[in-house]
């Protein structure tokens, strides 16, 4: 990690600026061909019958858009303005956080001197990578989102897996949990499954066997959560459950996702066994995929009964179980209660505008993922009390959040009929 840091700040970020920016060139690749609707739009698709071939030109990230301006009667004027942005953005974005989070140590308390010891040098350096994993999948569910009110499992599936490897790999890739006491060592911690309380011994590896049920009772939820389901319930449960082992036995993706389920169950034991620094990050990403991913589930399930319609869509909560992979349950439960700040506003401003009925919620939860990445000392210092109730948490949201869920989609039911009735 010297080398790097031998490196002259300016080099560095300007590397990883041209970095993001090619980043951002295999995300506008990824939002067009991921797509329900594919469309040959980046430079890095294959033109159909009507365009032209590409220039090698066209390739360049940033300037190729310049020269793909010829293409605006196949695409529609302005077609490439928004990706000549994403490719900006992101480059700049690299650079950003690279800044805030190694130099400046923006996710540490200000407290903290802004010269680590040696051995945690490499430890930001980690945290940043992850983030920028992290950060280009959301880009990309983000605008797909925005464009067809979807999230493909393309993106969120592969990301989640992407998300407990790399936990189980690097642990230290965690969220910083540090304690600046008045008097004696800092404390430097990683808000692990527990955090803040300290690390109960029944959730260490070999030879506890409960931690290996919570980790394969989670790694199933999800797992099960995935495969290609439909739940009809208008004639009563049990005919919808017939209907829904009925379509599990039809499709082949119901192979595939068992095949997975075996096969991850299988690398979670051997987690288990053999990897006690690996095993806290697993069991602390397997918690945050099924927590994250069951807040927003909850809240399908709250919106179906208030509504009588999907009040969010599944990719959402796909989309929180890949953001709880790679920064656990305490993070996901922190932007649950960011993104409606934000959703709330542009919602209101929809249905007075446009009259829109459907807003996608996926971009709030990815932009409440970047103000945490961005705030989290600050986040971590006003919520860590909260968290020290531990497994209380969970159970006071189950009997306080469905209610009040509830009650508040309702609001919004009566808000929009009232504006309706007076357009």
């Amino acid at each position: 990690m010297n080398w790097i840091l031998g490196i002259a700040l300016e080099i560095r970020l300007a590397g990883l600026f041209v970095l993001g920016v090619c980043v951002g060139s295999l995300a506008n690749l990824g939002i067009y061909r991921l797509c329900w609707h594919p469309r040959p739009i980046s430079p890095w698709s294959r033109p159909d019958a009507r365009a032209p071939l590409r220039l090698p030109g066209d390739r360049v990230p940033l300037l190729g858009w310049l020269g793909l301006r010829r293409e605006a009667a196949l695409h529609g004027a302005g077609f490439w303005v928004r990706p000549l942005l994403v490719e900006l953005a992101v480059g700049l974005g690299f650079a950003a956080l690279y800044w805030w989070e190694t130099c400046r140590l923006g996710l540490l308390p200000p407290e903290v001197p802004r010269t680590l010891p040696p051995q945690l040098i490499a430890v930001p350096h980690q945290q940043y990578a992850a983030h920028l994993v992290l950060i280009s999948l959301m880009i990309v569910a983000s605008l797909i989102d925005i464009d067809e009110k979807t999230i493909p499992d393309a993106i969120t599936l592969p990301g989640t897996l992407l998300g407990l490897a790399a936990v189980a790999a690097f642990p230290q890739i965690l969220l910083p949990d540090v304690v600046v006491p008045n008097k004696g060592p800092i404390i430097f911690g990683l808000v692990h499954l527990a955090s803040p309380n300290s690390w109960p011994q029944w959730l260490d590896g070999f030879p506890r066997p409960w931690s290996l049920v919570l980790g394969l009772g989670c790694w199933w939820l999800w797992t099960l959560a995935v495969m290609p389901r439909t739940w009809y319930a208008r004639h009563g449960w049990c005919r919808a459950l017939g209907l829904m082992l009925a379509r599990l036995r039809r499709e082949p993706a119901t192979r595939l996702v068992l095949a997975m389920g075996l096969a991850g169950s299988l690398c979670i034991a051997a987690v288990w066994l053999w990897a006690d620094a690996g095993w806290v990050g697993l069991v602390s990403g397997l918690v945050g995929v099924a927590g994250g991913g069951g807040l927003v589930w909850l809240v399908r399930i709250v919106g179906r009964a208030a509504l009588g319609r999907e009040a969010m869509g599944f990719g959402d909560v796909t989309l929180m179980s890949m953001i709880g992979a790679f920064l656990g349950w305490q993070a996901c439960l922190v932007i649950f209660f960011l993104a409606p700040l934000a959703g709330s506003v542009v919602g209101l401003l929809t249905l007075i505008l446009r009259r829109g009925r459907e807003i996608p919620f996926g971009p709030f939860l990815c932009l409440a993922t970047l103000v945490l990445l961005v705030c989290w000392a600050r986040l971590w210092d006003w919520t860590w009390p909260i968290f020290s109730l531990g497994w209380l948490l969970p159970l006071i949201l189950l009997f306080i959040m469905g209610p009040l869920m509830g009650l508040m989609l309702a609001l919004w039911q009566m808000a929009r009929r009232l504006l309706r009735s007076l357009a």
